[in-house]
């Protein structure tokens, strides 16, 4: 045991407020890994949540680990010591269960990473009686578990509030019956939400979980920590999922329908956010989207409290929010357009003009926030040069409107290589050539290369395609992770997929037919096939499609027994 990376974890968990340490041994042990380094999981208000829901219980204590630091990691690597968790200083093998919350494509080789340092065997099949059950959830565990499956045991498909207390109950109630590993797996597999590949129906597709009724479950920060993405802000989720249909949006897809929060339960998070003397951070995929936005913004106005968020749309921000983002620091508001051109926003579905977009800039502008950043996507389905052209077009004149109303600050594009993601409209579509999108990027740069007040944030493209080729991939990819594992990480996975004998380009670049089943087909995320089928095609002839309306009943979701009944 290294007493400097225990010391290290001992005074960050003295910097905390809200975590629960209960006596090892009083309780069941459940080891909650979050496959990235702190700063990033706990701004994660998901994970926060599962905490909490999961040390309601009185037979079971949740406890966090997270991916060391480099400098961290090095030393765990060089002195041999396990990874421990926060609350109680004890290594992941000693856990009965372990529990991964995936976000991102990314982190699955951090998972491998965890399990190693965990001393837990990386593959589902090598771990025997006594050594910890391995759960996955969060949106990948959702979208497409199939990567993972030689090392997860078990997948929560959906919202983890929704399936986490049947889970525990199941797996007590096996233990107090002295079942075995396998037993306790199989018994798994019969929960609704839950995905055991090892005892998976060969037919069976397994429904996504998602909860009807979000006052059930508290939507807040559980656990206050300085030094995390979100520094100084007290989370507070006002809405989940969206209507919108943008076609390129996983989360759009998997996370419908789209529910809010009311304000009164917003208000008792802010009275929360009070007690801890900290700014509330709103999260919701469209925070501006809030159905009861002026009595929002009239209670945070009331309540006279620092309020935050991370983006916004610029066809439903209010000068209202506006303005009390700006009496609250704000610095910089953010924006999507995705695309510079009205063609390319009608095929994603985007729904945003460029009258709206500068309508929101000047507003911003007008109320004392300097800065603007704006995400773009390039690579898009049916995009051309001249789309190229047409974000640069778009930025010069946000610039233009930025300077005409008010001391303006910088803008910034942040721009992402689209990846074709499962369970959207555009699964069917091949990546756009890597060699095309770079040319397209240089080609942006050029366009803004006179311009100082713009600044140009890229994504690495390297890691888009390896992204692209994780999302769309199969279990055979599992070796491939785990080969990129053993030579060193993330930048061996191209000699990874040569070693095993795959290739990036049959998971990025072919198109798939419309009755081929996909890797992810396992899953049933309540959207039907017909309906991202009609959606594509709409995209392909510049069609709109209008926004979810109460129980509409055209995508599939709504009308099927997400939730539990109580929920109702």
């Amino acid at each position: 045991m290294n007493w400097n990376l225990v010391n290290r974890l001992k005074q960050r968990a003295e910097r905390e407020t809200g975590a629960n340490r209960a006596d090892p041994g009083a309780k069941t042990g459940f080891a909650l890994l979050f496959p990235n380094e702190y700063h990033l999981g706990m701004s994660n208000l998901g994970f926060q949540i599962i905490y909490r829901e999961i040390n309601r219980r009185a037979d079971t204590a949740c406890e966090r680990a997270f991916l060391p630091s480099p400098g961290d990691l090095q030393e765990h690597r060089r002195t041999g010591t396990p990874l421990l968790t926060m609350e109680t200083l004890r290594p992941l093998a000693e856990f009965p269960l372990v529990g991964f919350a995936i976000s991102f494509e990314l982190d699955y080789f951090h998972v491998l990473e965890i399990l190693e340092l965990g001393r837990i065997p990386l593959r589902c099949e090598e771990r025997e009686a006594g050594q910890p059950i391995v759960i996955a959830g969060g949106p990948c565990a959702t979208f497409n578990p199939e990567p993972l499956t030689s090392f997860v045991d078990v997948f929560v498909i959906g919202e983890g509030e929704e399936v986490i207390q049947e889970l525990l109950d199941v797996y007590h109630d096996q233990k107090n019956n002295s079942a075995s590993r396998a037993d306790i797996l199989r018994a798994l597999a019969g929960v609704p939400g839950l995905y055991v590949p090892a005892f998976a129906a060969k037919t069976a597709r397994v429904a996504r979980r998602w909860v009807k009724n979000l006052s059930r479950y508290s939507g807040e920060t559980a656990i206050v920590a300085d030094h995390t993405e979100f520094d100084s802000l007290y989370l507070i989720e006002v809405a989940r999922g969206c209507g919108r249909h943008c076609r390129f949006c996983m989360a759009g897809y998997c996370f419908r329908p789209p529910r809010s929060r009311s304000v009164d339960d917003i208000r008792r998070g802010v009275a929360n956010a009070r007690r801890q003397k900290r700014k509330v951070g709103l999260v919701g995929a469209a925070v501006s989207d809030f159905p009861d936005m002026n009595l929002l913004c009239d209670m945070l106005a009331a309540e006279n409290i620092g309020t935050s968020v991370a983006s916004l749309r610029a066809d439903s921000t209010t000068p209202e929010l506006v303005r009390i983002l700006a009496a609250s620091g704000h610095r910089t508001i953010t924006l999507a357009p995705e695309a510079g051109s009205e063609r390319l926003r009608r095929i994603i579905n985007k729904g945003i003009t460029e009258e709206a977009l500068l309508t929101t800039v000047a507003m911003a502008l007008r109320a004392g926030i300097p800065n603007v950043k704006l995400y773009i996507m390039i690579g898009l389905p049916e995009e051309t040069d001249a789309d190229i052209d047409a974000i640069a077009d778009l930025a010069r004149k946000t610039l233009r409107c930025m300077q005409e109303h008010g001391p303006a600050g910088t803008l910034t594009l942040s721009v992402n290589p689209f990846v074709p993601k499962p369970f959207t409209p555009f699964q069917w579509l091949p990546m756009a050539d890597y060699n095309l999108v770079s040319g397209r990027l240089k080609q942006l740069e050029r366009g803004l290369k006179a311009e100082k007040r713009i600044r140009l944030q890229a994504e690495s493209l390297r890691e888009a395609y390896i992204q692209g080729t994780l999302a769309r991939g199969d279990r055979q990819l599992g070796e491939a992770l785990r080969a990129a594992h053993l030579m060193g990480g993330r930048r061996q996975w191209k000699a990874a997929l040569k070693l095993t004998g795959l290739r990036a380009e049959d998971y990025l670049y072919r198109d798939y037919s419309p009755s081929e089943v996909f890797p992810w087909e396992v899953v049933d995320v309540g959207v039907t096939r017909e309906y991202l089928w009609a959606e594509l095609q709409k995209a392909l002839a510049e069609s709109p499609t209008a926004v979810c309306a109460p129980m509409c009943r055209r995508c599939g979701v709504c009308g099927q027994q997400g939730g539990t009944a109580e929920d109702s």
